[in-house]
């Protein structure tokens, strides 16, 4: 297996990413916040190597819903080991970034995908910023998560105390180290999530 900081796999990686998003331009304004397009869904995701966009952009495509992707203010670093150093700290002290901007129209919405990958065994900062930033409430939220075999972590519980009132539905979850697995196992969540809604 490659090594998940490989630079042929992140070029791959970066390729896949950008080719469910090629209409993102088209879709937001220049604060960074998206335009309605009409849907009542919307997806929401953080994604730093482009495991978590490819699913993003999977799940946009197949319901056509909105796409907002969450940005930090304050980039994190390029290094890896310095993200994952940052992000330990930010952790440890329950700090939560500012982001580059806010889904100003989120009362419209029905139903929230949010997409992250697991950093620490826990939901990365810039989510808790995310939930604490947006009412949820009455709102059905499922998670999509890529991990590098930690699992979970103790994301559900971040999820649940960071949107109280939001109902959280069970969500998809993979380990993130092949992206062909990753487009297969996503298609297949998907066909049995629309086909329990037609």
């Amino acid at each position: 297996m490659t090594s998940p900081h490989d630079p042929a796999r992140r070029a791959v990686v970066t390729a896949l990413a950008g080719l469910p998003l090629i209409s993102l331009a088209a879709q937001t304004n220049d604060s960074g916040d998206l335009q309605r397009t009409g849907s009542r869904t919307l997806v929401a995701y953080f994604s730093r190597s482009g495991n978590t966009r490819v699913v993003a952009g999977l799940i946009h495509r197949t319901f056509g819903t909105d796409l907002f992707e969450i940005r930090p203010a304050q980039p994190y670093p390029e290094e890896y080991l310095e993200t994952v150093e940052q992000a330990r700290l930010e952790r440890d002290r329950g700090y939560e970034p500012a982001l580059e901007a806010k889904v100003s129209n989120m009362a419209t919405y029905d139903t929230i995908y949010l997409g992250f990958p697991i950093w620490g065994e826990t939901t990365p900062p810039v989510i808790r910023a995310f939930l604490s930033a947006h009412d949820l409430s009455g709102k059905t939220l499922i998670p999509f998560v890529t991990h590098g075999g930690y699992g979970l972590g103790n994301s559900p519980s971040i999820l649940a105390s960071h949107a109280p009132k939001a109902q959280l539905r069970p969500g998809f979850s993979m380990q993130a180290d092949q992206e062909r697995q990753t487009m297969e196992q996503v298609t297949g969540w998907l066909k049995q999530r629309k086909q329990r809604t037609e």
